[in-house]
């Protein structure tokens, strides 16, 4: 195993109080990464990394010589999965397309995080233009298993050591499978609570910027600087939650080894006082998914349409026929497909108020992490919430009898973002 215990929450901490020197701890970070990266691939390589964040370290000691006046992420390294455009790091997108069609504006998420005093670890691995196609990264918790997708580089990082917060993106589930599979913490809130401008997107309407930490209160924290509209709701009492789990066709996507860590999962929440509703959900997931699936199609067709007539060779089989896949779709069925989603997230709305639900708890993936790194796994169980827009965060409790991480999903009410967050970390503190 690979993986090391690296909390964002108590590293921010001690870098702004000066209880961990930031020198030191940059320094120790990059004998991590000198060890185990030629094993891992979690990152894009860059000969002189140690150097540059060593320089990075002194101007922003000089910037802020008090203590007492270092921003929240003060010193705080960060991956940045490759389809973030970093002033200073080329963006590639995980393709062999030219980096120069992808250059712009810096992403609005990475300026908000170097404004807030965190200093770019690097460029994380990520999948082909975030869809299928795997990169090289291996999984921290046992390098047979895949990472996960698309943003395999940022979840592994954050698992390793690398890095105590990663970017990464979710399209589907890009973000919260990842996350489970890794051992890791990972979020994707509400759709455009953090804005996605500087992406290289892949679907407009489903790209939603997502995070990974080690613990729900660094998510806390990095959340309340990249959300807009962040709400302090520390002094507000949070009654216990009342949990949903999303009964029949969604749910029996799941594998049964799945299905019975999961129900495991829910008792132990009922003996620690939680209430479980059992509720008939998504009695029409494969329309669902077909209907996410082709709205991603329609739009990656149409994002990449000039770039796909010059250099339909160097795009992967799998990006070939999702594009031509999305050709074939009618422009005029496009606005269909973005409303459904919508009409989607009212009608969780309006059973979560029925059944008195605060939040729906599910399977973070159909099961643990598969083994090989020539597939990321299936990203199902968290393609509903990713076409309602809505937050959801995936909690690591447990491993399997193999040894590889669970995830449980979360998902709350559209902008619920701070409450669902407030409710996680005390759920993952029954699972600690």
């Amino acid at each position: 195993m690979y993986i090391h215990s690296i909390s964002l929450s108590e590293t921010a901490c001690a870098l702004k109080s000066g209880e961990l020197d930031i020198a030191m701890y940059i320094n120790e970070t990059c004998d991590r990464i000198d060890e185990n990266e030629p094993f891992l691939k979690a990152l894009l390589p860059e000969p002189k990394r140690r150097e540059r964040l060593l320089n990075e370290a002194k101007q922003l000691e000089r910037r802020f010589p008090q203590k007492d006046q270092r921003p929240p992420l003060y010193g705080i390294l960060v991956g940045v999965k490759d389809i973030f455009n970093v002033d200073g790091f080329p963006t590639r997108a995980g393709s062999k397309l030219p980096p120069e069609l992808f250059a712009g504006e810096e992403a609005i998420s990475v300026k908000k995080l170097k404004e807030a005093g965190a200093l770019i670890l690097g460029k994380t691995v990520t999948t082909e233009f975030a869809y299928f196609t795997p990169g090289p990264t291996r999984n921290p918790c046992n390098l047979e298993h895949t990472p996960g997708g698309s943003s395999s580089g940022s979840a592994a990082a954050v698992a390793a050591g690398f890095c105590p917060l990663a970017l990464g993106t979710q399209t589907i589930g890009s973000v919260i499978r990842p996350a489970a599979f890794c051992g890791i913490v990972g979020f994707k809130p509400s759709f455009d609570r953090i804005p996605t401008e500087g992406l290289v997107y892949f679907s407009i309407t489903s790209d939603h910027v997502g995070l990974f930490t080690q613990d729900v209160a660094g998510m806390s924290l990095v959340s309340s600087i990249l959300c807009n509209d962040w709400q302090d709701i520390s002094r507000i009492y949070l009654k216990k939650p009342v949990l949903g789990i999303p009964e029949g066709p969604y749910l029996g996507q799941a594998s049964e080894e799945a299905l019975l860590a999961f129900e495991i999962q829910i008792r132990k929440l009922e003996s620690t006082g939680y209430e479980v509703k059992r509720v008939q959900t998504f009695q029409n997931i494969e329309d669902i998914n077909e209907r996410h699936r082709k709205l991603g199609a329609k739009e990656m067709s149409l994002l990449h349409a000039q770039w796909f007539t010059k250099y339909k060779n160097h795009y992967s089989q799998h990006t070939v026929e999702v594009f031509e896949k999305g050709e074939k779709i009618p422009d005029e069925e496009l606005e269909f497909l973005r409303i459904k989603g919508k009409e989607l997230r009212e009608e969780l709305q309006n059973t979560m108020l029925e059944k008195s639900i605060d939040l729906w708890v599910s399977p973070s993936a159909t099961g643990p992490a598969p083994k090989g790194i020539d597939s990321t796994g299936n990203p199902i169980m968290n393609l509903p919430w990713t076409h309602a827009g809505v937050p959801v965060i995936n909690i690591p409790v447990g491993l399997d009898k193999s040894g590889l991480p669970l995830g449980l999903q979360l998902s709350a009410s559209y902008m619920k973002d701070e409450m669902l967050l407030a409710w996680a970390k005390e759920i993952a503190e029954v699972f600690a």
